[in-house]
């Protein structure tokens, strides 16, 4: 095996991650991986010729062990005379006001802080330590949650911040957050890291099984590895690297065909549904998806499959999200925002305990699964309820004017009127959105964990996942 520099090294020069003259912000966290990430790229400084300094963020969420991550960071700044960037934010607050887990919430601050100190030009690249391990886990946990070629690309060598104000940096377009040790096992960074006798801080978080990301980690990974492929890390990074290929292949055609099909305003857009005919279903959905985002429209898989529907004269039209509708017209497809119509009818299903309900009006099938106490660690606590604390049975209904919910990182309960606004639903979309009640109590909503003080604490019995799931067409 070459020393663990040179594959780095490598590594960089494949993907074009740094050129002569970058200056670049070296995010350390304090963890083993960002650590081996600021020892190696001072290794290789000279065969680059880059300019480093270190970048932290302090999220605050670990009282004094987030302080002395941050003056052990400091003081690896200064011992190696390096320019030392940090900032701090308020990661509760965040979660609670944009609705999103912590773990997400510290994320989108990271990346903010990034983005600021490359758009004002303080640095030309971010190198991050996401490694092999962290590659592997991304492309499972997609993948077990849905996702196409897009999104088992998994993590990207180099993320640019595209501004038009920057001109060209030698063979850099715009400044970039860059991953240079995508290629490298967690493993070989530790022993690096012993045989240069550096130490570095331990994160107690990243045990924390109720993240997602570590119940992958710490479990499902390891049991593959023992079970069914000892090398399933690498062949889950080898997936992201097909995916990334086949994924910047597609999206070059699909460019391509829209500049001479389609046709976008603000408030709507023209598809040639002629064009999409003579095309392969693959590269009908990518189109039909490009298009819609183009309208700032997420389309799920089974929106994609309704709009193609129309097409081959399946149907008519169909409802889409944020109060958009689509049609075919004179061979076109139209994309226009849902004009007022009749008021849509309440609807309201009871769900058994353990059982399965249809819920037509919703376009869902609803599940209640019961889980026994021991077996709760395996799910994500954001979506698991006390069987113990529901006070009757379940119902899964529209919501109501006047609803209120408290769904977990928010400071107190809040009008479902309001958080749906927050997420810019509109018209028969809002209107439709499903909640599930016990007894008078709202405890699940779409799209939002589920209260924290109904979540199953230690010695908990038994506990009830809300499962939904697009309706068999």
């Amino acid at each position: 095996m070459q020393p663990l520099p040179q594959i780095v090294l490598a590594y960089i020069r494949k993907h074009d991650l740094l050129a002569p003259g970058d200056r670049v912000g070296v995010a350390v966290s304090g963890g083993a991986d960002s650590v081996a990430l600021l020892r190696l790229l001072l290794d290789l400084r000279k065969d680059l010729g880059i300019v480093l300094s270190v970048v932290h963020f302090n999220h605050k969420m670990r009282g004094s062990e987030a302080e002395a991550d941050e003056r052990f960071v400091a003081d690896m700044a200064r011992q190696h005379k390096l320019e030392f960037h940090c900032a701090s934010g308020d990661v509760p607050a965040y979660a609670a006001k944009k609705h999103l887990s912590l773990e997400t919430a510290a994320r989108e601050l990271r990346y903010q802080y990034f983005r600021s100190l490359l758009m004002e030009g303080h640095l030309t690249r971010i190198a991050t330590a996401h490694t092999l391990d962290d590659q592997a886990e991304t492309v499972l946990l997609r993948f077990v949650r849905g996702a196409g070629s897009r999104g088992l690309a998994g993590i990207y060598p180099q993320l640019s911040v595209v501004s038009s104000q920057f001109s060209e940096i030698g063979q850099h377009k715009v400044p970039a957050i860059v991953r240079p040790l995508l290629s490298v096992r967690r493993k070989y960074l530790q022993a690096y890291l012993g045989e240069i006798n550096q130490d570095w801080r331990e994160d107690k978080s990243n045990r924390d099984l109720r993240h997602a990301r570590n119940r992958v980690r710490h479990g499902i990974l390891p049991r593959l590895e023992r079970n069914l492929n000892p090398a399933v890390r690498e062949v889950l990074a080898e997936t992201a690297e097909i995916a990334r290929a086949e994924q910047e292949y597609w999206e070059k055609q699909t460019r391509q065909l829209l500049m001479s099909s389609w046709e976008a305003a603000k408030r709507h857009g023209t598809l040639r549904a002629s064009v999409l005919a003579d095309l392969p279903l693959a590269l009908q959905r990518r189109v039909v998806r490009a298009a819609a985002e183009c309208l700032g429209l997420r389309l799920e898989f089974r929106h994609v499959e309704q709009i193609l529907s129309l097409v081959s004269k399946e149907s008519k039209s169909a409802l889409l999200p944020d109060g958009w509708t689509v049609s075919l017209h004179q061979g076109d497809l139209r994309f226009r925002i849902a004009a007022p119509s009749a008021k849509c009818p309440d609807y309201e299903f009871r769900l058994p305990v353990p059982g399965t309900i249809e819920v037509p009006p919703a376009g869902s099938l609803f599940e209640a699964v019961v889980v026994s106490g021991n077996a709760c660690g395996v799910y994500n606590p954001e979506d698991l309820l006390d069987r113990a604390q529901l006070s009757g049975e379940l119902r899964v209904r529209n919501w109501r004017p006047g609803d209120r919910f408290w769904p977990a990182h928010t400071k107190g309960p809040k009008k479902i009127k309001e958080l749906l606004q927050d997420r810019r639903l509109t018209g028969q979309d809002r209107k439709r959105w499903p909640v599930v009640v016990s007894g008078s109590e709202i405890i699940w909503v779409r799209g939002f964990p589920v209260p924290r003080q109904l979540r199953p604490q230690d010695g908990a019995l038994e506990a009830v996942l809300i499962r939904e799931t697009p309706s068999p067409k």
